[in-house]
């Protein structure tokens, strides 16, 4: 335990550290956020905030993991390689964001791309563990974990919408996988908690009202890194219970978006992601983080009681 919180500790104190002068380097190269015409107006002022914020977690966790790997601990490979796959795919998002105004990469290019990038990732966590752990899902394995990765990335980029919410909900799923779960591995642990203490120093100057934004270099890592640790700790099912909230934004987009569809243009909700709706109701970036934090602690303290009994 003196060693995790070592390990949290100096990545925390770096990653405080290295900050300040990121977001001036992101501020310098121009890296400001593109706000969609159709968000509210609140989301319109933050126009031109720094974003890409991500890529500097992302990297310490990338260094970490590698640390770990190289020094020979069991687990590093999927949670390092899941890093690595969502990062790249962020980056290139974020990056075409910024040339090309709001669009990013076609989402009938990106998911595509998700699910191959997230075989590499399942075929690590697969075999870095004595398989099966939990239930048996023999043959189905490999299309539970592929979806699950990229659907998870999905869903964490997805909570990405306010101040400070993705960055809270991601530390508190991280804290169910590495302490509430009983299997996790010295190598998972070793690069889930320098993520987790990159993480925790991006929240510093990401919540309301944020410094800078996570964007998807950050999102989609922190969704692969994630789901391959859980799937290589054989709990595919107590993943969808940490990721509550998580999928009931992703879920609030699919309903929205077929209801809109089936009935030519009525709503089910004011916006989505469902944040959005909650802050068309009134609701301020502190309570609807706050709110939403509080709803995935339960549902990471329930996942980490599942473990016990799948």
């Amino acid at each position: 335990m003196i060693q995790d919180l070592l390990t949290f500790a100096v990545t925390f104190a770096v990653a405080i550290a290295l900050y300040p002068p990121f977001i001036r380097l992101l501020k310098r190269r121009r890296a400001g956020q593109v706000i969609q015409a159709e968000l509210p107006e609140a989301h319109q002022r933050k126009a031109g905030t720094p974003t890409a914020g991500g890529i500097l977690f992302t990297a310490l966790a990338l260094v970490g993991g590698a640390l770990a790997w190289r020094a020979g601990h069991a687990g590093a490979a999927a949670p390092l390689v899941g890093l690595a796959a969502g990062g790249l795919i962020g980056l290139a998002d974020d990056l075409r964001k910024l040339r090309v105004g709001s669009l990013g990469i076609p989402a009938r290019a990106k998911f595509p791309l998700q699910l191959l990038l997230a075989v590499p990732v399942a075929y690590l966590a697969h075999n870095g563990h004595q398989w099966p752990i939990g239930p048996d899902l023999g043959a189905w394995y490999w299309p539970v974990a592929v979806v699950a990765i990229a659907g998870t990335a999905n869903a964490v980029n997805i909570s990405d919408g306010i101040d400070g919410l993705c960055a809270g909900l991601s530390i508190i799923a991280l804290l169910a996988l590495l302490f509430g779960v009983p299997n996790a591995q010295p190598g998972e642990k070793a690069t889930g908690l320098v993520l987790l203490g990159g993480v925790a120093a991006f929240l510093v100057y990401n919540r309301h009202p944020a410094r800078v934004f996570m964007g998807d270099a950050g999102a989609l890592a922190i969704g692969y890194a994630i789901a391959a640790m859980a799937i290589a700790q054989g709990y595919v099912l107590a993943l969808l219970i940490a990721g509550f909230v998580f999928e009931i934004e992703t879920l609030s987009v699919i309903i929205q978006v077929a209801y809109f569809k089936a009935t030519k243009g009525r709503r089910v909700f004011k916006m989505t992601p469902i944040h959005l709706t909650f802050q068309l109701e009134g609701w301020s970036e502190n309570r609807i983080a706050l709110s939403f934090w509080s709803a995935a602690a339960v549902a990471g303290l329930l996942a980490a009681g599942a473990t016990r009994w799948l």
